[in-house]
């Protein structure tokens, strides 16, 4: 045969071959649940006139209803754990991906199901919420939500924290270290459950809610800042000198030459980039990835 000829030959095999090849199916992306916290309207007084929720790029403000994404661990690594994420944002504004879905997702691989929080915001202009008021309890019912539905999720009850960055960190510490205000009615059966979380993760905290007034029946936390941060290396050293001195389990990451809300990968610092694994290691460590013990409690840190 030619030399022509058998390359001929050798392209038109290629070619077949090419044709012949499929692609990867794309992986399917998870289907998400928007779930309403509040289905008869959230509680309080806020007489302005209806309006749309108002996201661009990486934010969303004007939460009139407060509510939640879903994101379940799948079901073969699915371990049980559940943790409700409270975005930060000065309680101006959500910053949805970064402090939200993002961290959702890297939760997922862990094995846990996230769901992420749309609470009411105090600073926005002409709100009429509050951080302690409306924006905790809309924390507490998000909470009471995921236990309430657990058994949907193959979520153990018993193992449900939560973690919340900056604005959104204030908001842990207000539902898992304060005491929740007495006097107020329970609507119905999902607000009888109990709002405290088995655990709390705080990355770069504000100030509300520290000193804590419920420290001694404050859960384990994991505590993460850096030590530069203007507004929140203290509280963030603050409150953990608080858990420590109570007793309380408690681990805290103050990263060197670092400040405020370097999230999941928006560092160059190595030590940084690898905070979530600190965190799952902390999991790990406090047993809250091992099936929950017979006796119904919660694993001891």
């Amino acid at each position: 045969m030619r030399a022509t000829a058998w390359t001929a030959c050798l392209c038109l095999a290629l070619l077949s071959g090419a044709a012949t090849a499929q692609d990867p199916a794309p992986e399917t992306p998870p289907v998400l649940t928007t779930i309403k916290l509040w289905p008869n309207g959230a509680p309080g007084t806020d007489k302005r006139p209806p309006s749309a929720e108002v996201g661009r790029d990486y934010w969303v403000r004007n939460i009139r209803e407060p509510s939640l994404i879903a994101y379940p661990a799948k079901a073969a690594h699915n371990n049980g754990v559940a943790v409700v994420i409270f975005p930060g944002g000065g309680h101006k504004l959500l910053v949805w991906t970064n402090e939200g879905t993002k961290v959702a997702t890297a939760l997922n691989r862990m094995g846990v199901s996230a769901f992420v929080l749309k609470y009411r915001l105090a600073n926005e202009p002409g709100s009429p919420y509050s951080v302690e008021g409306d924006a905790a309890d809309d924390a507490r019912r998000a909470l009471r939500w995921v236990r309430a539905h657990a058994a949907d999720y193959g979520i153990d009850p018993h193992r449900v924290g939560v973690m919340g960055f900056s604005a959104g960190g204030e908001l842990v510490s207000l539902i898992a270290d304060n005491p929740e205000p007495a006097g107020r009615p329970a609507r119905d059966a999902i607000d009888r459950l109990s709002a405290r979380p088995d655990f709390q993760v705080l990355v770069f905290p504000g100030p509300r809610g520290v000193p804590a007034k419920a420290i001694a029946n404050a859960p384990p936390a994991f505590i993460v800042a850096g030590s530069r941060d203007p507004c929140c290396a203290a509280p963030s050293v603050a409150l953990y000198e608080q858990l420590r001195t109570a007793g309380v389990s408690a681990e805290l990451h103050m990263f060197a030459d670092s400040g405020h809300a370097f999230n999941l990968d928006e560092s160059d610092r190595i030590s940084i980039l690898h905070w979530p694994d600190r965190l799952s290691d902390w999991l790990a460590d406090g047993g809250w990835f091992e099936p929950r013990r017979a006796s119904g409690t919660s694993p001891k840190p």
